[in-house]
């Protein structure tokens, strides 16, 4: 059974994750009190509607608390609207609330209210791209936790032909590699630590944020 999302707020953050969750397979209740941004989300999501979210009765009529999660997205036109919505999607019993900030104190109070997770996408956008531009080998990167995160590189000309045995890459830089991405089209393979590393491999490590520079400086 595919997952029931709500997503209050359509701006540019709130209307790409609409689309890519949908395209995933979740179904999709997408709201905004401005009317040609609902109209927009209509082609492409389970349903769009106009709603004031800061009107308890209003956002009580979509039943958060039956779908298996929320997003309040509203950005930085009503930091107010955002607050009031959180609160209300946590009143209403939704099992996960996630909500976005603008700034520091946004995601303090935001918390305060009850957010299950706040999220800033700027501010994450900012420090993945900022590891691109610096780190050339480093090709994706997703958060696990406050200091984990899952980190696709590019393999090193040093790590061609070694196996990760030889390469002691616990040891010596504190990652772990996960999976390794091969060949055309490509697949991800399970790691075998004898094995050695091919030219074109692509590296899939489990890591602190610092190590990744430490490993492409230092192998």
């Amino acid at each position: 059974m595919s997952q029931q999302i709500l997503i209050i707020g359509l701006g540019q953050f709130g209307m790409s994750l609409a689309k890519t969750l949908f395209e995933k397979g979740a179904e999709v209740l997408a709201g905004d009190k401005r009317i040609n941004l609902v109209e927009e989300a209509a082609a492409f999501v389970t349903e769009a509607v106009l709603i004031d979210a800061t009107d308890e009765a209003e956002l009580a009529r979509l039943e958060p608390g039956k779908r298996d999660s929320a997003v309040c997205a509203i950005g930085d036109d009503s930091k107010e609207a955002s607050i009031i919505c959180t609160a209300l999607l946590r009143q209403m019993g939704t099992p996960v609330v996630i909500a976005r900030a603008n700034d520091t104190m946004h995601q303090r109070i935001l918390q305060l209210v009850g957010a299950h997770q706040v999220i800033n996408p700027e501010q994450e956008f900012g420090k993945r791209f900022a590891n691109r531009l610096l780190y050339r080998d480093v090709i994706a990167e997703t958060n696990l936790g406050e200091d984990l995160q899952l980190t696709e590189i590019h393999i090193q000309q040093a790590m061609i032909g070694k196996s990760l045995i030889d390469l002691e890459l616990p040891k010596r830089f504190g990652v772990m590699v996960v999976g390794i991405r091969r060949g055309t089209p490509s697949r991800i393979l399970q790691p075998s630590p004898s094995a050695p590393l091919q030219a074109g491999d692509n590296l899939i490590i489990v890591s602190s944020e610092t190590a990744i520079p430490k490993l492409i400086k230092g192998v």
